[in-house]
């Protein structure tokens, strides 16, 4: 069977839109198969290496994708992608044989709930809600100190918990998190902490003594600014769920989730 993007998208339509599972040729480049759906989704997580399976592996979530094997699972790496998980790698079948498997199962993103008046609110949490995170820490030994020094300015401590969390990748396959502010509109008194393949800029507005007070203001491909009364991660929770938010990709994506560009689930 020869691989490409198109052999992919067969296959995944073999599955269907729900849960389901195929043995593939023995033939087949098992890591190959891997490699194309990197290109497409982002660096995988592994859930079964050599016939372990990663003990944070949740059967509410991504463990659903090892139940149609039955404990035959040899080698599985997973991927969370709108209201799926999809996994592939080698299973043994019936018989006993390794065969590369391609595999997927339905995914449920619990949305947060609203915020009452003056609630305190954990927005990274709800974000991991959100797109279902389960993968280790991304960057979880960023040198902040170093960082806040060469920008001489703090930095907000959501946004380093996002960065710590998440690493380099994007919300939704879209909106990508940079792993340090860019600086380049400090003359605008702007900081550039995230962007997206349309050319928005997500900034700060970074003046005033304390960082967490910030608020965030988009640059728009056409330079002009929109402000927002919030922080990063509330703001890119409300992009995420609210259709009527004006940055909204809630009318694009029923389920959401972070693509990797890293190796911290590999």
């Amino acid at each position: 069977m020869e691989l490409t993007q198109a052999t992919v998208n067969d296959l995944l339509d073999r599955l269907g839109p729900g849960t389901g599972h195929l043995y593939l040729p023995a033939d087949l480049d098992p890591q190959a198969l891997t490699d194309l759906l990197d290109g497409r989704y982002g660096a995988p997580r592994t859930l079964v290496l050599d016939g372990f399976t990663d003990p944070t592996a949740d059967e509410s979530r991504d463990a659903a994708l090892l139940a149609p094997f039955e404990g035959r699972a040899v080698t599985i790496r997973a991927w969370a992608y709108g209201d799926r998980w999809i996994g592939t790698g080698t299973a043994r079948d019936a018989a006993g044989i390794v065969r590369p498997v391609l595999v997927a199962a339905g995914r449920e993103v619990p949305e947060p709930l609203a915020a009452a008046p003056g609630e305190d609110v954990d927005w990274v949490r709800r974000l991991i809600r959100i797109t279902g995170w389960t993968d280790p820490a991304g960057r979880p030994a960023m040198d902040w100190a170093k960082t806040e020094a060469s920008l001489g300015t703090g930095l907000p401590s959501d946004y380093k918990r996002m960065v710590e969390t998440f690493g380099e990748g994007a919300f939704d396959g879209f909106l990508d998190l940079n792993q340090e502010p860019w600086a380049d509109l400090r003359e605008d008194g702007l900081l550039i902490w995230a962007g997206t393949e349309h050319e928005d800029l997500y900034c700060w507005r970074a003046d005033g003594g304390d960082p967490d007070r910030w608020p965030v203001v988009v640059r728009s491909f056409d330079g002009k600014d929109l402000a927002f009364d919030c922080r990063a991660a509330e703001f890119v929770c409300r992009i995420l769920v609210d259709p009527h938010h004006p940055y909204t990709l809630a009318r694009y994506f029923d389920a959401h989730w972070f693509m990797t560009y890293g190796g911290n689930g590999s």
